[in-house]
């Protein structure tokens, strides 16, 4: 018997109007995080140490990574500043 992936769920639970939806309005967000995630471990820099760079908080890098805020574009450029990069937004 084939194991029930992530994916599968995923694939399963996405024939569901609502759920769709839902995933669709946080993909955005999801976005945002993986990318933040990513480049900081790239930068192999602690949360704190991103928070001290960008002159923010811990608290606030850990919610942004988690989807837990709705951040401004201004925080999203100094983050971006932080880890040597920036912000570009796009409408698809």
């Amino acid at each position: 018997m084939k194991p029930y992936t992530l994916e599968d769920h995923l694939k399963h639970s996405l024939k569901n109007p609502k759920f769709r939806k839902a995933w669709e309005e946080s993909e955005a967000e999801y976005q945002v995080s993986r990318a933040l995630i990513a480049a900081r471990l790239s930068k192999k820099i602690s949360q704190r140490e991103l928070a001290k760079k960008a002159n923010t908080t811990q608290a606030v890098i850990s919610r942004l990574e988690s989807m837990s805020a709705n951040p401004s574009i201004g925080l999203l450029q100094k983050v971006a500043a932080a880890l040597d990069l920036r912000l570009k937004i796009q409408l698809v």
